[in-house]
């Protein structure tokens, strides 16, 4: 999504909630991966879903925003032979996480026990854990930020995800952004709604 449908999409949720709780999800997306010394953002979906599409739109907002992190590195739950090195990374990625890593998780229907448990060994060691999950809670009670789209598994997940990656890439304001910053979480509704 180019950044002229990304402006019309903000205007047509202006006043709805979506925008202020992107931003805020994507802010702490940003400051994860821009504070934390090594690791890297590792991004993985649950059993039916690949993030692929979320995974270049950060690759690009990494690019343009001059914040190197921000590009993921995909875990997929089946690698298929001769995949190409950027979807060869199979969710032993997520066993190596540690103090350091930001794990993304986008899951669009159950994440599931296998998942679920790799996610929580990632937090014990250390890393920092996001979710965008719909209503997923036993995942949003592992993530230290989770962004929910209740009920929309389809379409609304995908533009959710675009609004996430196109924030991740802007720059926070100057003079007072972490007091901005602390209003926007005090103030986003805990759970937003599609």
């Amino acid at each position: 999504m180019d950044a002229v449908r990304v402006s019309a999409l903000r205007e047509s949720l202006a006043g709805t909630g979506w925008i202020e709780s992107t931003r805020a999800f994507a802010g702490a997306l940003r400051h994860s991966v821009t504070r934390r010394s090594a690791g890297g953002l590792l991004l993985v979906g649950d059993a039916g879903y690949e993030p692929w599409h979320l995974a270049a739109h950060l690759t690009d907002e990494a690019e343009r925003s001059g914040v190197p992190r921000l590009a993921p590195t995909l875990l997929r739950h089946a690698v298929p032979p001769g995949a190409p090195a950027h979807l060869a990374h199979g969710l032993t990625g997520l066993a190596a996480a540690r103090r350091g890593a930001t794990v993304l998780v986008t899951a669009p229907g159950e994440a599931g026990p296998p998942l679920l448990e790799r996610v929580l060994d990632a937090r014990r060691a250390g890393a920092t854990v996001l979710t965008v999950e719909t209503g997923d809670r036993e995942l949003a009670a592992l993530a230290h930020e989770s962004l929910t789209v209740e009920g929309a598994a389809g379409e609304p997940f995908e533009l959710v995800q675009h609004l996430v990656s196109a924030a991740a890439g802007e720059r926070a304001p100057r003079g007072g952004s972490r007091l901005a910053a602390l209003a926007r979480r005090l103030t986003a509704p805990p759970v937003a709604r599609w």
